[in-house]
């Protein structure tokens, strides 16, 4: 343990569905831990290989019901929920499969990069999937703040749907559940802006399908940024038409072939290259690389229009090529 991390103990750990498992954690000696905001998140220590050496770490939101006014500034235990990804690189894996009550955890201190803004207007959150889990702790607290708030809560089918009991409880008829099996269709985006008062902001937290389409029918309608806040909650995916491509790295001159099921971070990863990287999700701007040939297929919510359109910048752990090679000034 260091000044920045934890060692908690798992004091609960269950199963919510197939997909979906709680982890429960608390000091041993049940001190108070670090607090947080509505919308943070810690990152865990997990294990990708069978055996203790490939250790990589996971962000995972902290969740909260209380509706306490200070029940995450005082917080005795942090809760999260592990979506299981068969073909992710291992860490769901471990924490569905390898981690037990009574195990010990380490985390870093929590961090917030999708904070809950006060002001006037109401609140309007925006849920697919696991991406649930931030937006359950800021319908708390706007609750325990006596503020209005709706969330929107979308999934494949509601039995792949996690705390459906515990939303409904807090929230009553704000709760707004959607389930594309019984459907028929996606969620309808549309409607749910057209709903929207010109005061609300919206808190969006889902799969990329689900992100992209909301940022496009609110940049249509001429919504500005401080209205509209977001949270990825899933890694890089092969879209149709990937293609392999090569990087050069121009100040050592090696040369690699970025597979189009891997993301450029990974594959620079796998030959012992030691980029700067974080939420591995294209938000948050720590892996950019400069890029002094090639077209960039840029993937990311962290570039400007006319960023992008330079060309001259990318996030690796997201974006590829366009064309068949990149250089960068790495």
């Amino acid at each position: 343990m260091s000044a920045s991390t934890l060692e908690l103990r798992v004091v609960e750990a269950r199963t919510l569905n197939p997909l979906i498992r709680l982890l429960r954690l608390r000091a041993d000696d049940s001190r108070q831990l670090p607090a947080y905001a509505a919308g943070a998140h810690v990152r865990v220590r997990v294990q990708t290989g069978a055996d203790d050496s490939a250790v990589d770490w996971r962000h995972y939101s902290l969740v909260n019901f209380s509706t306490a006014r200070n029940a995450t500034q005082v917080p005795v235990e942090y809760v999260i929920a592990v979506r299981l990804e068969p073909a992710g690189r291992g860490g769901s894996r471990f924490m569905h499969e390898r981690v037990q009550q009574g195990d010990v955890l380490t985390i870093e201190m929590p961090k917030n990069d999708f904070p809950l803004h006060t002001g006037p207007g109401g609140t309007v959150l925006v849920a697919g999937g696991i991406g649930v889990t931030p937006l359950a702790t800021m319908a708390a607290r706007r609750r325990a703040e006596g503020l209005p708030v709706r969330l929107h809560y979308a999934g494949r089918s509601r039995d792949t749907m996690a705390f459906l009991p515990e939303l409904q409880a807090m929230l009553g008829d704000d709760l707004q559940v959607h389930a594309d099996a019984d459907a028929g269709a996606p969620l309808d985006i549309e409607a749910l802006l057209d709903a929207c008062p010109a005061g609300d902001r919206l808190y969006v937290c889902g799969p990329k399908p689900m992100l992209d389409a909301v940022l496009e029918k609110t940049q249509a309608r001429g919504w500005t940024h401080d209205r509209v806040h977001f949270e990825l909650f899933s890694a890089p995916v092969v879209e149709e038409g990937d293609q392999p491509f090569e990087v050069e790295l121009a100040q050592s001159g090696q040369r690699f072939t970025v597979p189009a099921h891997q993301t450029l971070l990974d594959c620079l990863i796998e030959h012992g290259c030691d980029p700067m990287f974080d939420c591995n999700r294209g938000e948050c701007g720590v892996c950019a690389v400069p890029v002094l040939e090639g077209e960039i297929d840029h993937r990311d919510y962290v570039l400007t229009a006319r960023e992008k359109a330079q060309g001259n910048v990318m996030q690796i752990c997201i974006s590829r090529a366009k064309g068949a090679r990149l250089v960068l000034d790495m």
